[in-house]
């Protein structure tokens, strides 16, 4: 058996659940916790596989909120501790998600996106942002990650668990159903090959020492007794969230420069818009695109540059409307005129944004 899962990098033709499984053996996971809906089901069915290759482990919960709560249990104790949902699951997991923020726990969870609402389809949408950056009750003081490629699937899911264990914030990769079910070309590869140092994992509970004598005592609690109490710590979340927000933010800006108009998109999209730009800039149309890559924390002042100077912003998502509010919010007192094209729950193809855009120029 390889010492590594992956020896320096490889060239592969994957699922986009297969990537997750092996992204996560890359970044060093050890254990996740899940219970079966699709269209996450392969991500538990090949990390099942691949664990037990490789001295890691699985356990099926009795459902989605017992696996959110495992999986923080798992991370305090200093497991390096993911799991994977869709739709309803994710709307179930939101309570240990809240606690997650409230407690600073570095989980992972990787979020392959369905139609809603509720059951509706197990295909494709985009019909969980809202759900997966601002769920639960409280602020959302949460990591999101927006994935496009089948690479990126495997680069975020690498990076997402570096990136909660550094800032201890709750961790997201965002995909959708197409990513989860097709397959495509992509390198995985040994992190450690490429110059990316893994965050260590370092436990909340059960250090070594006795508390109150080699070390202080740790008391972990998310319910608080005063609301002025409750207040001093929510202040303190968002400043530690407010900290982290510039080194975290990323974003994707092309052919924004002298754009006349930009399509704003995010996640699987992007796909389509990056086509749709070269055949506009082909016709002679100054089109270009921002896309958030971290819904949380927002790229904010990044697109706020990139958009200064278009005059039409054409929103694209297959959803009503929920990057948009995203987007309505960063850029509050922008004057410039934003085109709806939301298309909930199904996908958006190069061709159908070229012609919304040569009509509105039009």
């Amino acid at each position: 058996m390889a010492e590594k899962p992956i020896q320096g990098e490889k060239r592969v033709f994957m699922t986009g659940n297969e990537v997750v499984a092996w992204g996560a053996l890359a970044a060093q996971a050890d254990i996740m916790y899940g219970y079966p809906i699709t269209p996450q089901n392969e991500i538990m069915h090949y990390w099942s596989r691949l664990a037990p290759k490789h001295g890691k482990k699985f356990l099926q919960t009795e459902d989605e909120i017992s696996a959110g709560f495992t999986t923080i249990g798992g991370t305090i104790i200093g497991a390096r501790a993911f799991t994977g949902t869709s739709g309803p699951g994710n709307t179930l997991m939101q309570e240990p998600m809240s606690m997650a923020e409230m407690y600073r726990v570095p989980a992972v969870f990787i979020i392959q996106q369905r139609g809603g609402p509720s059951t509706a389809t197990v295909i494709y949408s985009q019909q969980e942002v809202t759900l997966t950056t601002f769920g639960g009750n409280g602020e959302g003081y949460r990591i999101v990650y927006s994935t496009a490629t089948h690479q990126e699937l495997f680069d975020y899911t690498i990076k997402a668990f570096n990136t909660a264990w550094k800032h201890r914030f709750p961790t997201f990769v965002l995909a959708d159903g197409y990513q989860a079910k097709m397959r495509e070309p992509l390198t995985i590869y040994d992190p450690e090959a490429k110059g990316i140092e893994m965050v260590p994992t370092v436990p909340t509970l059960g250090k070594e020492g006795v508390p109150g004598v080699d070390r202080p005592p740790v008391h972990m609690t998310n319910t608080r007794n005063t609301e002025e109490e409750l207040y001093e710590v929510v202040k303190g979340l968002q400043a530690a969230y407010e900290e982290m927000w510039p080194e975290v933010e990323e974003h994707e800006a092309v052919e924004c420069e002298d754009a006349e108009i930009i399509i704003v998109c995010h996640g699987v999209v992007t796909r389509s818009a990056r086509v749709a730009v070269s055949q506009l800039r082909e016709a002679g149309i100054k089109a270009g695109y921002f896309r958030p890559i971290t819904l949380r924390p927002f790229p904010v002042e990044p697109m706020k540059q990139s958009i200064k100077g278009a005059k039409q912003l054409l929103m694209v998502e297959s959803a009503q409307g929920q990057l948009a509010r995203l987007v309505k919010d960063s850029i509050y007192g922008s004057t410039i005129p934003i085109e709806p094209m939301f298309r909930p729950g199904i996908g958006i193809s190069s061709e159908e944004i070229v012609e919304k855009v040569q009509s509105l120029i039009k």
